[in-house]
């Protein structure tokens, strides 16, 4: 099947962007060589293209096949096939790369080949119940497709946490308040659950967690009629909100959205916290009232938004 170019997938920008707040995500779907069928966020691919030529060096990661030259910047290569533990998926060949952007680092991903891009709503997007040998934290979603067929998105940044390593959290000083400050946040990826805890650890901040926007939503529900019950604001409670972007069963934007149009949370500022970091996506998260935007992930980055919201 014809492969999405570059120019292709770059028109469908503006379209992408205006679904916003609509609760639907685009995926492109690939194959590593078996039937099983992947997908990924087409907001973070930049472009798909044969596999050019591949340098090897030493002392890579597992998985990571080497690096090359695009357009005057070094980017490392990464065999997908070697990181989702399907029989057969190694052997294939793997012609197709794409090029991807997380949080501020680009890299290519060997694939077998690509298929097409969908668009789903994210309320079908569902958290795997179940995830298959070999493969926990790598399956972060998945969806079916109205033939039946079921897609599986990987869980890109456990990928490169695995093949690259997490990065350290610094020490950093405690926020200032003579108060307890508490955070609600919501993120799907088990890697960002992790980072985002040992930075409010180190602020010496107080937390409550959800792993969808569903889930999210409704236990913030829970916390604010539990306020109102007893006659208390929720900021009294919850002193800020911060989620992703994509998450299954509701995107961060229709969570910003409901969390906007309740009364109950005027006071609380909200914070997107997303790897996908471009322009239009900050713009995307502007749209829909967040208070301010951060790119995963950099601590020290994170933690200098949190400080002033928190402390004002």
């Amino acid at each position: 099947m014809e492969q999405p170019t570059s120019q292709t997938l770059l028109d469908t920008v503006d379209a992408r962007t205006k679904l916003a707040g609509s609760n639907k995500m685009e995926i492109l779907l690939f194959s590593l060589g078996t039937r099983e069928i992947f997908g990924i966020n087409v907001f973070k691919v930049r472009e798909v293209t044969r596999t050019p030529p591949i340098t090897r060096t030493p002392n890579m990661p597992s998985g990571v096949e080497g690096v090359i030259s695009l357009r005057g910047n070094i980017i490392p290569v990464i065999s997908l096939a070697k990181f989702v533990n399907i029989a057969g998926a190694e052997d294939a060949s793997c012609d197709t790369m794409m090029v991807t952007e997380y949080s501020r680092r680009t890299q290519g991903f060997l694939v077998h080949d690509v298929d097409r891009i969908v668009r789903v709503d994210w309320d079908r997007v569902k958290a795997p119940e179940t995830v298959l040998s070999g493969q926990e934290g790598l399956i972060t979603a998945l969806t079916e497709l109205p033939d039946g067929k079921l897609v599986s998105i990987l869980d890109v940044e456990q990928i490169l946490a695995s093949a690259f390593g997490e990065e350290a959290v610094p020490d950093m000083a405690t926020l200032e308040s003579t108060e307890e400050t508490t955070i609600f946040f919501v993120d799907d990826s088990m890697v960002a659950r992790k980072e985002i805890s040992q930075v409010l650890d180190k602020l010496g901040v107080k937390y409550h967690q959800a792993n969808n926007g569903l889930e999210g939503w409704d236990r913030l529900k829970g916390l604010a009629s539990r306020a109102q019950a007893e006659g208390r604001d929720l900021s009294e409670t919850i002193n800020l909100i911060l989620l992703d972007a994509e998450m299954p069963e509701m995107d961060g934007y229709v969570l910003t959205r409901h969390i906007k149009g309740d009364t109950r949370f005027d006071r609380i500022p909200v914070v997107m916290h997303s790897s996908l970091s471009s322009e239009a996506n900050r713009a995307m998260g502007k749209s829909v009232g967040v208070d301010a935007y951060v790119a995963k992930f950099d601590p020290v980055v994170l933690a200098d938004t949190l400080r002033p919201l928190l402390q004002r």
